[in-house]
């Protein structure tokens, strides 16, 4: 059997990039694989999918700390530090970004398989290990040989959580149902006195693993920009 090349996964996790997820590619879903081959057939010249993402803080802590001053600084940070991986450790591997990118992907089909997302009433994933506060930063399609990574065990945490302190602690009432209203979201981070325009107040009062939860600051800079994508498009 042809032996796996290392993956050495430093070079992430001192840049915050602490979640890794390898697939090959043969082994996804097919319906998965048929919109990664569109407009090309990447599946002849990549043999494996690399899924990155950040847990907690330190991620926010290495972004400010590599002084990058950018219109999309977490995008750019992410793709400096996967070009600074590839050509220090394997510079013979080609790669190719498909995300971030204008490529569609499923990120959230991608965090199932990798065992990083379980369905919340926030609609955002949730896992026992980071509560709610991870995210998904890359999705890198290399001709590399790692050995596949095994999913993260376990189930939601909603499943067990018994006070559902999101809901009560949700402004706009949009969790009253046990699932986003995404329209009674809307409406109220759009009011002028809305508590939640650079924050959730649901998200930040869950208590699975809230001792990741996001600094201050880079809460306010994620729901600062979601802020202004609700008032651009709705």
């Amino acid at each position: 059997m042809h032996q796996h090349q290392p993956f050495h996964p430093a070079i992430f996790n001192q840049a915050g990039l602490n979640l890794q997820a390898i697939f090959n590619l043969d082994q996804l879903p097919p319906e998965m694989l048929i919109q990664l081959d569109e407009p090309e057939k990447v599946s002849d010249k990549y043999r494996q999918l690399i899924l990155l993402g950040h847990g907690g803080k330190a991620m926010w802590a290495s972004l400010q700390a590599s002084g990058i001053q950018s219109e999309n600084p977490v995008d750019d940070f992410t793709v400096r530090t996967i070009a600074d991986y590839f050509s220090r450790d394997f510079p013979d591997c080609g790669y190719a970004l498909i995300y971030p990118g204008i490529r569609l992907i499923g990120l959230q089909s991608l965090g199932k398989l990798a065992g990083w997302h379980h369905s919340s009433p926030l609609k955002v994933g949730i896992n026992a290990a980071w509560g709610t506060w991870f995210a998904y930063r890359a999705v890198v399609l290399a001709d590399t040989n790692f050995k596949p990574t095994s999913p993260l065990q376990g189930v939601s945490p909603c499943n067990s959580c018994q006070h559902k302190v999101c809901i009560d602690h949700c402004p706009a009432s949009a969790l009253a149902d046990g699932v986003l209203n995404f329209q009674k979201c809307v409406d109220y981070r759009k009011q002028p006195a809305s508590k939640c325009k650079t924050t959730c107040l649901a998200r930040v009062s869950c208590p699975v693993a809230s001792d990741h939860r996001y600094c201050d600051e880079q809460i306010r800079y994620h729901y600062g920009l979601s802020m202004k994508t609700i008032e651009q498009k709705y």
